[in-house]
């Protein structure tokens, strides 16, 4: 659909950022980086705190690239609610292209929807909603609006990952085995404290709606379509309604076995965020807080690329490792009419179908079958 949608050309493409909490500040960074083809010109938080807070990076951002006369607004429009934001873009107040929902997952639906409905193009932090039905219902609206919906999925852009799915590509791996994913992370109880929408599960999700959805994606982009997976999950040493603490076990339709362990009590930081993968003819580990090292790569045979893995690999502290740039890469190389978007609604549908069987898995204690019945 999106191909035969009209390009934003002769100017620069107009975004909105609605929701300033930390992960907006990847999504504002990134878009400065594009800042000859794009434009922050709206922000949007109830919280007021937050908005300061972004208005300071913008300020910083603009005074570290010495770009007051084009990066961004002086000032950025400013609203408190994503009600007026959507009424200064039907009364023709503000001109908007695109806008960004780092909001609770539980609102992304419902503001995708309306942001469609108005004209606007779509890009949601994920995961892409917390139902199936508010997922479907995500990128039916936007392709009735004819619109592009754009869902975040920046490891997919990592290094390390690109050098690995090209492996897979190839077929180096010969036939695939097993699968291992494992994310090892610490979130205190102070963490969901923060907010009150953190933990719950309508607005947020737990360790595998919130924190693993990205590890959850490469279970299909990576090792291909699943069969069937049961689950288990657990809330063992945190106050929230959703889990701290998940278990799945798989198998995809190509013949491979595979786990993932997920927990955000790992004592008493960060272990990792892994993916190894096991084949005929190939072993890989990827790992290191966020899928950023490659800590073990072996093929029966040799590639050039089995030179690249070394620079691949690259240090971080953060688990939204590197990915945010390349990603708006794409987004406004889809928007301009030069490529396709990589990640669009419907590889959002992907990852967000697994974790919903999951959910049911563990809730009803049986295996899942995929595709979901509606």
């Amino acid at each position: 659909m999106s191909s035969s949608l009209k390009p934003i050309t002769g100017r620069r493409i107009r975004i909105a950022v609605v929701g300033c909490g930390r992960i907006s500040h990847n999504h504002i960074k990134a878009i400065a980086l594009q800042h000859e083809r794009a434009e922050l010109v709206a922000i949007c938080d109830p919280d007021h705190q937050s908005i300061l807070n972004a208005k300071g990076l913008i300020l910083e951002l603009n005074n570290n690239l010495n770009a007051t006369s084009g990066l961004f607004e002086l000032s950025p429009a400013e609203y408190d609610s994503f009600e007026m934001f959507l009424g200064s873009v039907k009364s023709n107040q503000i001109s908007v292209d695109l806008v960004v929902l780092t909001t609770p997952s539980g609102q992304h639906s419902e503001q995708a929807i309306a942001a469609a409905h108005s004209g606007l193009h779509v890009c949601s932090e994920k995961p892409m909603a917390t139902t199936w039905a508010d997922g479907l219902s995500m990128v039916k609206a936007c392709d009735e609006a004819g619109v592009n919906l754009f869902i975040v999925k920046q490891n997919r852009f990592n290094t390390t990952l690109q050098l690995l799915k090209k492996q897979i590509e190839t077929g180096r791996f010969g036939r695939l085995v097993m699968v291992s994913v494992n994310v090892f992370w610490q979130r205190p109880q102070a963490y969901y404290d923060q907010a009150s929408w953190r933990g719950t599960l309508n607005l947020d999700g737990g360790a595998l709606m919130n924190q693993a959805s990205h590890y959850v994606d490469l279970l299909d982009w990576l090792v291909g379509p699943v069969k069937c997976l049961s689950a288990s999950t657990a809330t063992l040493g945190r106050k929230i309604e959703a889990e701290d603490t998940a278990a799945i076990q798989l198998e995809w339709k190509n013949g491979a076995l595979g786990t993932m362990a997920v927990t955000m009590l790992a004592f008493p930081k960060n272990l990792e965020g892994s993916i190894t993968l096991l084949g005929e003819t190939g072993t890989v580990k990827i790992g290191g807080p966020a899928v950023n090292t490659i800590e073990h790569w072996t093929f029966a045979d040799e590639t050039p690329d089995d030179a690249l893995v070394e620079q691949a690999s690259y240090g971080t502290t953060s688990v939204y490792g590197f990915g945010h740039p390349p990603y708006y890469e794409n987004v406004l190389d889809a928007l301009q009419g030069k490529a396709m978007p990589l990640c669009d609604g419907r590889e959002g549908l992907k990852s967000l179908e697994l974790l919903i069987g999951a959910y049911r898995s563990a809730r009803e204690d049986r295996t899942i079958y995929f595709p979901l019945s509606d």
